[in-house]
């Protein structure tokens, strides 16, 4: 099975990325805008019961995340993925990087940028249109997120919360 691991910014921030995902996001209706923190991985029942185990200690010794997303941006040329970028900080790149190296699970595909996807499988066209308009309104949301969530994909192509940590460790 195929799964993940995200934060869930606040409804706010959702409905806001949401407003925009409906219209440009064909993966909209598949899973809640989110930060990913670990991209998809394949696991079995077996695994995934140490790897829950391994999150819910990581979850323990991070304090709850402070993020900002502070711009409108994009991953082109690479891809024609438009996203409300959140601003790096040390706190969300440690939880990263304590997801990599001790779940072992694979090395990444990209590197680590924080960011709520809000367009994506757009044309060149349609890209360089609504990046141009997005731009332009852009965004600045400040907020807490307090906890991190294990998801995996159903045969549907939708993803659904398989287990939740709170993020309880100091700051």
């Amino acid at each position: 099975m195929k799964y993940g691991i995200v934060a869930f910014p606040s409804k706010k921030l959702q409905d806001l990325a949401n407003t925009y995902r409906k219209r440009y996001d064909s993966r909209y209706s598949k899973i809640t805008p989110h930060i990913t923190l670990k991209e998809a991985f394949e696991a079995d029942e077996k695994e995934i019961i140490n790897i829950s185990k391994t999150i819910a200690t990581i979850a323990q010794n991070h304090a709850p995340l402070n993020i900002h997303a502070s711009k409108i941006s994009s991953f082109f040329p690479t891809t024609n993925v438009v996203y409300f970028k959140v601003e790096p900080t040390d706190q969300l790149n440690n939880i990263h990087q304590d997801l990599q190296q001790q779940l072992n699970i694979g090395k990444p595909k990209h590197v680590f940028i924080p960011h709520v996807t809000i367009a994506q499988d757009l044309t060149e066209t349609e890209h360089d249109d609504i990046y141009g308009q997005l731009r332009m309104i852009g965004v600045n949301e400040k907020e807490v997120i307090d906890r991190i969530h294990l998801v995996y994909q159903l045969e549907d192509g939708s993803w659904t919360t398989y287990e939740t940590y709170r993020l309880t460790g100091a700051e």
